[in-house]
């Protein structure tokens, strides 16, 4: 993965909270049940860890409840995340050359690419998300307060990201045994920005059933992961504000590395680490190969039809 030189980057969307004390819970409100049903600490702080695509595991968000709504719907915010302390990480990040040298400044264009290929993929129904924010310790979002605990996650009431980007070698890395490399965290982001499309397009609210590995919950996330497809189908071609392309090139090893990812971070390969044992049932995120499997999907097909999950078929 390399960065077109000439882009500009834009950082307008990206702040760091900096580091916070972890006495603010570990996702705020309601949970999300995680794979195993483990919660505490020892092994079970392991699993909290990587909890990493969860959804709703701190907001309103109908994962858990069974009622109405499904996110914002694109609309307003619970947390003004722009008045947020911002320590000035992204500041240095001007241009591709940035982003080939710089993990931070890689962040941005991934960034920049995703919001001009969503743009560009809905028209009038994109909306930007908030930001994304990175933090260390613990965070305050529009979910409630989040430690690094939860992982990479999205709140829908503040249609922000959240990331501590310790995560990816502590924990996919280190404890998962993920793949480590520059298109792992591209693939995070890009799963991430695909559930605020999900909850710009209303998929939140389809949400019924909440574990088994046919379940909505899976569903959702499973849509997620084809989304992040669809952008790396396509993140050659986005461009900067000036017609730049931002990626100067994509390689079948950047294509390896997310579908590594991916099967880290399947309910069978994480129950399997940290329980010795799979239980289909109490799925909530989809398996290694469901994951690898729809993120294939976007990427080969390329399409929101291509990627509906819910449309009746098996998962």
């Amino acid at each position: 993965m390399r960065f077109n030189p000439k882009a500009r980057l834009d950082t307008s969307r990206m702040r760091d909270a900096g580091r916070g004390t972890r006495g603010g819970g570990r996702g705020g409100g309601r949970g999300l049940p995680i794979p195993g049903g483990i919660g505490g600490g020892g092994i079970g702080g392991v699993v909290l860890l990587v909890v990493l695509f969860v959804v709703a595991q701190c907001s309103g968000v109908d994962i858990l409840g069974g009622g109405g709504g499904g996110g914002t719907g694109g609309s307003g915010s619970a947390f003004d995340t722009s008045r947020m302390a911002d320590t000035g990480r992204y500041a240095k990040c001007e241009d591709g050359n940035d982003a080939n040298e710089d993990k931070d400044c890689q962040r941005v264009a991934v960034e920049n690419s995703l919001y001009q290929f969503w743009s560009e993929e809905l028209g009038e129904e994109f909306q930007p998300q908030q930001g994304l924010v990175t933090f260390s310790g613990s965070v305050e979002t529009g979910c409630g307060g989040a430690t690094s605990d939860v992982g990479p996650f999205y709140c829908p009431p503040d249609q922000t990201i959240y990331l501590d980007s310790t995560f990816f070698d502590q924990v996919l890395e280190d404890q998962l045994g993920g793949p480590d490399g520059g298109f792992v965290e591209a693939y995070v982001l890009a799963h991430e920005y695909g559930h605020h499309i999900q909850n710009l397009l209303g998929a939140m609210g389809k949400v019924r059933t909440q574990q088994g590995p046919q379940s909505d919950a899976v569903k959702l996330e499973l849509q997620a992961d084809c989304y992040a497809g669809m952008w790396t189908r396509a993140a050659t071609q986005t461009e900067d504000r000036d017609g730049n392309v931002l990626f100067s090139s994509l390689t079948d090893e950047d294509i390896r590395l997310a579908l590594e990812a991916a099967a880290a971070v399947g309910d069978d390969r994480i129950q399997s680490k940290t329980q010795g044992q799979v239980t289909e049932e109490s799925w909530t995120h989809g398996s290694a190969e469901q994951r690898q499997r729809w993120f294939e999907v976007g990427l080969s097909e390329g399409s929101l039809q291509a990627c509906d999950t819910f449309d009746g078929r098996r998962v």
